[in-house]
């Protein structure tokens, strides 16, 4: 036996004999995972554990390093090969086992400190990461500086061996649920604005730190404006150097959006659409959907995420290889975005009238949930960078056209 298929057998057999019933995906769940709600756990002090073993398995996996299976296990990682890592994804697909803990910590900055971080910073921030301890939010976008990004005016002051912050934040996914932001703050203002910029890590759970939830259309956000008066961090929580930020805070635009675009891309599949449209318009003397309109929309959908995957894994190849994520992650978050657009359309289109429900009688739950779904998805094409910025980035970076 060689050693992948070594691995491959003790790796099944661990999960299976350890894993909790309870962090195993349903038949419903698996064909839709969610990364909010009460499905995943996103760890950090903040988290109550309602269900024991959802703790029980992270703990589980963090004393194996695969929360994060590929991070050197000095840093609280598994230590494995790019091969072992996707064996041990292969195999917790396999046995419908949910990932012990998801979050900004193991997509964006936890890999942005693997690459530029003092060797103090990975060993200070990385185990906390990898065993659930602290959770992460992103603080990049302000009331003046959205698309403009560099245009940041949160302010960072050197005071002795400290930073004093001043400024305000917006669109900060779950800030009211983080314990730690990471984000760009000028600390320089007589230099142009991309070099006065820094890359810097905050607790905010310290005086100064005001979060105020943002309410959307859908009934549901996770975002949140944040307001820093005073507020103190450590010069030696920069990250890449001070001036630095704008270089840092690119890299890490290109692991956001490459996680952005394989969040959209999960949903609703092929068969349950079908099953939606056999459900809401019948089927015909072939048992096929009726409405051969849909027939075709579902069969197009179909095949443009059928093109998102092989590219996406095309691209995860290369990433073995140590291509890092750049101008072409603009590329997925934008394809992503229509996709998942066009997906959520197509499901309240199949509804029909029904797709018109919000809440009261005359509507099921599953029917008004996939009209929210709809009116939430509306704001894929503005988070994570607006989509009209990912195709100026994807003219000029991409493909090198000219201004």
């Amino acid at each position: 036996m060689s050693d992948a298929e070594t691995f491959r057998k003790e790796t099944h057999e661990w999960l299976d004999a350890n894993c909790p019933p309870s962090m195993r995906w349903s038949e419903g769940e698996a064909a839709n995972p969610t990364l909010g709600g009460d499905v995943l756990t996103w760890g950090g002090r903040k988290e109550t554990f309602p269900n024991p073993e959802t703790k029980q398995w992270l703990d589980l996996m963090a004393e194996k390093g695969w929360t994060a299976p590929t991070w050197p296990e000095e840093c609280g990682g598994g230590g494995l090969s790019k091969a072992d890592a996707k064996i041990l994804a292969q195999e917790m697909r396999r046995l419908r086992v949910k990932p012990p803990l998801v979050g900004f910590g193991l997509t964006m900055i936890g890999p942005l400190i693997l690459e530029h971080g003092t060797e103090e910073q990975k060993l200070r921030f990385l185990p906390e990461i990898c065993r659930g301890e602290i959770r992460w939010c992103q603080g990049y976008s302000e009331p003046g500086a959205g698309s403009d990004l560099a245009n940041v005016q949160t302010k960072a002051v050197v005071d002795g061996d400290e930073y004093v912050l001043n400024g305000q934040k917006v669109w900060t996914s779950y800030a009211d649920a983080s314990d730690c932001m990471f984000f760009i703050a000028r600390t320089d203002t007589e230099a142009s604005k991309h070099a006065g910029i820094s890359f810097l890590l905050v607790d905010m759970d310290q005086p100064g730190v005001t979060v105020q939830p943002i309410k959307l259309i859908s009934g549901y956000s996770p975002f949140c404006e944040t307001f820093l008066e005073d507020v103190r961090t450590s010069r030696d929580h920069v990250i890449g150097g001070e001036g630095n930020g704008w270089a840092m805070a690119k890299a890490l635009l290109g692991h956001e959006r490459s996680m952005i675009s394989e969040a959209f891309n999960e949903g609703e599949n092929r068969n349950q659409l079908v099953d939606l449209a056999r459900e809401y318009l019948g089927c015909d003397e072939g048992g096929r959907v009726g409405d051969a309109v849909i027939r075709d929309q579902i069969a197009q959908l179909t095949m443009n995420k059928a093109c998102l995957d092989l590219t996406l894994a095309r691209t995860k190849e290369g990433m073995k290889l140590g291509h890092q994520p750049g101008a072409e992650s603009s590329i997925f978050k934008y394809y992503a975005t229509e996709l998942n657009k066009d997906r959520s359309a197509l499901s309240v289109g199949i509804l029909g009238p029904q797709g018109c429900g919000w809440e009261g009688d005359g509507f099921t739950d599953e029917e008004a949930e996939l009209t929210r779904t709809w009116l939430r998805a509306r704001g894929n094409s503005i988070e994570g960078g607006t989509s009209e910025i990912q195709l100026n980035i994807i003219a000029k970076r991409v493909l090198g056209l000219p201004d």
